[in-house]
This record gives structure tokens, C-alpha cells and sequence, in this order.
């Protein structure tokens, strides 16, 4: 007998008809007296810019120091942030960086506008970051850069990614915008810190916010020299010289958000705790449902709460998993993207600059990349039926939680005709 009451999506009573707190409005978000007071600061003393005021340049020192490393460059989107690391490296046009196909466009378009290729590696099927293996077997002569995305706060495998950066003469970008306070194993290093560069992401979903905003982190001089240069179209102003050194782009950081991503810098730690807390029960929840499995690893964040589904074992796939769970009240997603990033049209279709498929064209590219279904098999697998999303959220109560698990275990429950825990 199928485990009763039925589910809302069948016409049953939904667990849930309240809304969860959401990083879309205040209830998902702590945010208060301190950065409007920021704000009013900066509006005040007439210094909106970051070139005349001070907002900015102490973001980027309180970040630095917050996370151990000596430069920090500040920029304005999280996409931007990759974009300085990706000019950073300086590929010349045609040459290639591998990434994954399972994240946010933020972390390829970057290397579209460098005119370099993107080259995608597969990913580890139980938590969606970089398979290493695959990486190493994507690297080719005109290999110049790595970067890594912490899917929703895992820590991918940086360490072993930044050993095989070092020993093929490759600049490993870390993506952290899913990632603050994420430890990396094997030492519990930050996310960030581990890689040559590390990307970090203020948009108004992340961890912290200041509506949009971005930060690149970095222990090499030049690199990140280099970063800084490209934020402000390449004008050294510490020589006090108008001039322009390269093709840089304009992605500075108004005050306005520096002032609010100060004060957030201070609250991130206790958002962190509280997201991490709130997923305990559900990591504990879920071990007792056959065929769901959590991504949970030591150092996670949880920008995101990710289920990864056995369709077999758990009598449905993500999608279904996740159409029964808004039925329930509770948002949740399959497969986080509808697509992987190399089969969106801008590189299936190469439609870039014109007509011309540049750079994804030979020349510069030594053969024009074909970007099709079957790339890459264990990322096309979580997104087409694998991957469960729930949002997550450090002002999540206990009720909250209970209602998701209560949830999850329904309709786990009626899909498994299993009887209840």
C-alpha cells in the first residue's frame, strides 16, 4: 500500500503553506541598522566613487586580512571577479582553460571575453565538482588555467588540482562565489586560498551580499597586480600616471556597496554557523532514505542544500523528486540548470561576436571545439535526473528545517511505498 496521506501532488494536504525565509527579501537576509548607517556614511560625505573615496580600499584590506592572503581587488560583480582573474593569466587569444559545465555562465563567459576556449572536464558524480582525472586528461599545449568551482559551498579538490596546475606550469582560479568560509581538505584550508586566485561573489543570494559586487583574492604580485590593473582599464594610478596600460574594462566597486559589504564581512561567519547548524538534521534525515544521498563533506557551506538521487532506489528521479516537493511548500529544483553550460547557444551555437564563432573558430583555436550532448557524462546525468536543489538559508528556523525534512520524507516515502521512519 502506498504510504499515506498522499501526496499534494496527487491531491493530498501540503506539509507546508507558509514561506521559507529567502535570500530574495529581508526574512532571508541580515541586513539592518549597520548598513544603513554604512550607506548614509558614504552618501553624506559626497565620496560615491572609489577612485576619491575610502570604502573600497578598506573592503578590500578587512577581506585580505579576513582570509590571510596580502592582496584583495575588489570589483564589481562576481562575474567581474573571474574576469580579472581570467585577464589576469593573460591567454593569448585561442589558447584554453578548463572548467566545469555545471555552474553559473558567470564562470565561463569570463573566458569567452579573454578570447580564449573554454574546455570542459567532467565532474565527480557524488558531489558535481571538478573530476581531477578528467581535468588532467582536458590539458593540451594551449592549456593556460584551471578554475574550479565549491558547488554550492563543497569544497571541490583543490589541493590536487593546485599540485597539477603546478606541475603542467597552469594558474588554478578558484570560484568561490558559492563558497565563503568553505574548508578544503586535506588541511582545512579556505576555499580561495588554495589556488593562485580566488573569486568571490556579493550578488544578492550569496552568503553576503551588497546586492552585486565581487573580490579577488591572490598571494602572487603580479597576478593580482595584473587584476587590479584590468578593474580600472589599466591605469596605473599609484604612479599618478594617465595612462593605459592594456585593454582593461571598467569594473570598479562603488562605495556604496563597499560601505555594505564591510559590515556584512563582519556577519559572515555567524551565517555560515547558522547554514551549517540548520543542515545537520537533514544530513541525518536523509541518511536513512534509501537511494537519496547528501552532498554534505567535511568544510561545506551550503549556499545550497544538494540530494543526489538513485533514480532506481529512490523510486523517482530529481525532477519528480522536486515537482513533488513544491507541491509540498517546500522550493527545491532538478538538476540546478536546466543545461550544461556548454550547450547553452552562445558556445553550442558559437554566437559571440557576430557571425565570426570567436574565438571558438580555427583560427585562433588549433581546431574550432564542438560543444555537444555527451561531453561530459556525469555532469549530463545530474542535471537530467540526478540532482536534487533545495535553497537553504542561515535564518532557517528549527520549524523550518523540520518542515523540509518532514517533506523530504513523504515524499520519499510515497515514491518507495516505503512506511514511515
Amino acid at each position: 500500500m502506498p504510504y499515506e496521506p498522499p501526496l499534494a501532488l496527487h491531491g493530498g494536504t501540503p506539509t507546508r503553506t507558509a514561506a521559507f525565509p529567502s535570500v530574495s527579501d529581508a526574512a532571508g537576509r541580515r541586513l539592518g541598522d549597520e548598513e544603513v548607517a554604512a550607506l548614509e556614511r558614504v552618501v553624506r560625505s559626497g565620496q560615491l566613487n572609489s577612485t576619491v573615496g575610502a570604502e573600497t580600499r578598506a573592503f578590500e584590506r578587512e577581506f585580505a586580512e579576513y582570509y590571510g592572503v596580502p592582496h584583495a581587488v575588489a570589483s564589481s560583480t562576481g562575474t567581474s571577479a573571474i574576469h580579472l582573474a581570467v585577464a589576469a593569466v593573460n591567454p593569448e587569444p585561442g589558447d584554453e582553460i578548463i572548467t566545469t559545465g555545471l555552474s553559473d555562465a558567470g564562470t565561463v563567459l569570463p573566458i569567452l571575453f579573454q578570447n580564449a576556449v573554454p574546455v570542459f572536464a567532467d565532474v565527480d558524480a557524488a558531489t558535481g565538482n571538478l573530476d581531477v582525472a578528467h581535468v588532467r586528461e582536458k590539458i593540451t599545449p594551449r592549456t593556460r588555467a584551471i578554475i574550479a568551482v565549491h558547488l554550492f559551498g563543497q569544497p571541490a579538490p583543490v589541493a590536487e588540482l593546485r599540485s597539477l596546475a603546478d606541475e603542467r606550469g597552469l594558474v588554478l582560479i578558484e570560484d568561490c562565489a558559492q563558497a565563503y568560509l568553505t574548508r578544503c581538505a586535506p588541511d582545512g584550508a579556505l576555499a580561495g586560498t588554495v589556488g593562485h586566485l580566488g573569486c568571490f561573489s556579493l550578488q544578492q543570494s550569496k552568503h553576503i551580499t551588497a546586492g552585486d559586487g565581487g573580490i579577488t583574492i591572490g598571494t602572487d604580485d603580479a597576478l593580482t597586480r595584473r587584476a587590479r590593473l584590468f578593474a580600472d582599464k589599466a591605469w596605473p594610478r599609484d604612479t599618478d600616471e594617465r595612462t593605459h596600460l592594456f585593454l582593461g574594462l571598467n569594473y570598479r566597486m562603488t562605495e556604496l556597496q563597499a560601505a555594505v559589504a564591510r559590515e556584512q564581512l563582519k556577519k559572515l561567519a555567524g551565517a555560515v554557523d547558522s547554514r551549517c547548524k540548520a543542515a545537520e538534521p537533514l544530513n541525518a534525515a536523509i541518511e536513512a532514505l534509501p537511494g537519496l544521498a547528501t552532498g554534505a563533506t567535511d568544510g561545506a557551506t551550503y549556499w545550497l542544500y544538494p540530494v543526489f538521487v538513485d533514480p532506481a532506489a529512490a523510486g523517482a528521479d530529481a525532477h519528480r523528486y522536486a515537482e513533488a516537493l513544491r507541491a509540498e511548500g517546500v522550493p527545491a529544483v532538478g538538476g540546478y540548470i536546466p543545461r550544461p553550460l556548454y550547450l547553452t547557444p552562445a558556445l553550442a551555437e558559437r554566437r559571440t561576436y557576430g557571425e565570426s564563432g570567436y574565438p571558438l573558430s580555427a583560427p585562433p583555436a588549433d581546431v574550432a571545439p564542438r560543444y555537444e550532448a555527451g561531453l561530459c557524462p556525469a555532469t549530463e546525468a545530474l542535471i537530467g535526473e540526478r540532482m536534487l536543489v533545495i535553497p537553504w538559508n542561515e535564518n532557517y528556523s528549527g520549524d523550518d528545517v523540520a518542515d523540509v525534512i518532514a517533506a523530504l520524507e513523504k515524499v520519499h516515502h510515497a515514491f518507495t511505498d516505503a512506511p514511515p521512519p
